[in-house]
């Protein structure tokens, strides 16, 4: 058999977007373009596959539903859950750096103190312990009435039963005594607010 020479073969090139496929349909001969098919198309529910890669941040839904993802570091302004929210690690659940804050009190132990965080430290004027409670006020733009305040020692010398004996929009009172320690100190209470609802 001879042998046969092609040569001048047409060299293939990426599609352009004004690039046409024609198709017929119904005995009516239409045109399918590049745009169309690749660059600006609509799939109605396919089926992906794994995807390898990829950049969906110009997607609009917001319904999405994501099973067992793997988020990483994640932020946001706001999470709405209908199960529990648990932590496995050994980091916890609570208020990341920037959320709190510390204000010494001043003048007596019955003066008011104000910080705008929902979380933070308050130290007490110097003073000698009592056993007789004292109630001073916290001014705190972040509390609701509804919320729940959390309080414990976190330093002194003398021991002290604490108490939220009030709470309300904007503010919330803490009572305190020794169980019996006079030690001139400056004792410093933490606290933590847990944003609750009525109904």
């Amino acid at each position: 058999m001879a042998t046969i020479a092609i040569s001048s073969l047409p060299v293939a090139t990426a599609a352009a977007a004004a690039d046409v496929l024609p198709i017929v349909q119904s005995g009516t001969t239409k045109q399918v373009t590049n745009a169309l098919l690749f660059t600006n198309a609509t799939m109605v529910a396919p089926v992906l596959g794994t995807v390898a890669s990829g950049n969906i941040s110009a997607c609009t839904s917001t319904s999405m539903v994501m099973v067992t993802p793997v988020i990483g570091a994640a932020t946001g302004t706001s999470l709405t859950a209908t199960g529990v929210i648990a932590s496995t690690g050994t980091a916890g659940v609570g208020y990341a750096t920037g959320a709190g804050g510390a204000v010494t009190q001043i003048t007596s132990r019955t003066t008011g103190v104000t910080l705008n965080k929902t979380a933070g430290a308050i130290t007490l004027v110097s003073a000698a312990g009592s056993a007789t409670a004292a109630t001073f006020v916290v001014t705190n733009s972040t509390v609701a009435a509804t919320d729940v305040i959390i309080l414990n020692q976190k330093s002194g010398t003398d021991l002290y039963d604490l108490l939220v004996t009030a709470v309300a929009a904007g503010s919330f009172n803490i009572t305190f005594r020794t169980t019996g320690g006079t030690t001139t100190e400056q004792p410093v209470f933490n606290f933590a607010v847990i944003k609750g609802v009525a109904a």
